[in-house]
């Protein structure tokens, strides 16, 4: 779960190089020039015949043995095709290790021929292995749609220096004195300290800069990836960004929920529309709010005969929900939250929902 993406494939293909009985890579650029290694990838997840209906696929090794780079690359390219997998790479695109296109030619051989088999061992709890949540993705999905250095693949993990959250106060207009924060790469001996500092900073901007409700909230709370007060801070981060796209398009006035349920309600009204009590109104679920804001923004935009308004299963409502995300995305309203926040109206990523429009709705021309 704490892996990136190309870890994960980097594991993936290792996994394979040492069923072969070969030496494990370290990266898809250096170490893979001379297709050695992509050659015994090959030979391991083609399909054997084992699966009734899948005809096996040997390949034809004796291409190692050329003695040109570009050649050998050509050789194990075709035999890539015979496995349906011979794209973003070509022959020289190999011999130079250009780490992005081998990267996808890796990721599109793992899609189709992962070769891995369930585990044996029985005695595994699975259910106690917790996946990312849909809170979770959301904040980490906004995150790195601000361009955070590094990407975040695993929320608590890639906070622990605070790093990333001291972009996210930069994002939000609150000033960040850098000589106070000690950066990587960080001394073996006495890292974490240098991160927890990191982390007591964070939490003083939070109180004493941004003003924040960080009642019992400390820096080794960070650190130690506590879930509920990390994710408190990640909220009130992602809240002051999107009020402040707002009273950017106000000049600067301040905007509040009443100020954000106020502008949706008078919008639609002059659409003719239907308006919401709030945040919490249960009409949410169905979408339709969002949807007919939308169509009030864009008029025509939304393909109401696509959609179901009465009596709504859970299934049509979160159909309704995607499609309404989809659009306000289209439009150029940059909303975080996901289809099934607003089909169970969690009244704080409704509200950014809203607001995500209102600055979109601002910017008519």
């Amino acid at each position: 779960m704490k892996l990136s993406p190309e870890e994960l494939l980097l594991r993936w293909a290792n996994y394979h190089l040492e069923e072969a009985g070969c030496s494990r890579i370290n990266n898809f650029s250096s170490d893979i020039k001379d297709s050695k290694a992509y050659y015994n990838i090959l030979n391991q997840v083609a399909p054997k015949g084992d699966e009734e209906g899948i005809p096996p696929i040997a390949i034809d090794m004796s291409g190692i043995r050329e003695k040109d780079d570009v050649r050998r690359a050509e050789c194990m390219l075709e035999q890539a095709d015979r496995l349906g997998c011979r794209q973003f790479v070509t022959a020289t695109d190999v011999v130079r290790g250009n780490p992005k296109l081998n990267l996808a030619f890796v990721a599109n051989l793992f899609n189709k021929h992962p070769a891995l088999k369930k585990p044996d061992n029985q005695d595994i709890d699975w259910s106690s292995i917790e996946g990312e949540t849909r809170e979770e993705r959301t904040f980490r999905n906004w995150m790195n749609s601000l361009g955070v250095n590094p990407r975040v693949n695993h929320l608590y993990l890639d906070l622990a220096d605070a790093l990333v959250i001291f972009q996210l106060y930069e994002k939000i207009k609150v000033p960040v004195n850098w000589d106070k924060v000690n950066k990587p790469p960080y001394p073996k001996l006495g890292s974490n300290m240098k991160k927890l500092e990191n982390c007591n900073y964070a939490v003083e901007l939070g109180k004493k800069e941004a003003k924040f409700s960080l009642v019992g909230i400390a820096g080794q709370d960070l650190n130690e990836g506590n879930k509920t007060l990390t994710l408190a801070l990640l909220w009130q981060l992602m809240r002051r960004y999107t009020l402040n796209i707002l009273e950017d398009l106000g000049d600067g006035q301040k905007v509040t929920d009443e100020t954000i349920v106020s502008w949706v309600n008078n919008t639609l009204q002059e659409a003719g529309k239907h308006t919401i009590s709030g945040f919490k109104d249960g009409c949410i679920s169905s979408s339709m709010p969002v949807l007919d804001l939308i169509d009030a923004i864009q008029p025509g935009c939304i393909r109401y005969d696509l959609l179901k308004t009465e009596h709504l299963t859970d299934e049509e409502k979160l159909n309704n929900a995607k499609y309404a995300i989809s659009m306000a995305r289209k439009i150029g309203a940059r909303v975080y939250a996901l289809p099934e926040d607003l089909v169970e109206v969690k009244p704080k990523m409704v509200m950014t929902v809203f607001a995500c429009l209102m600055a979109r709705g601002m910017r008519r021309v």
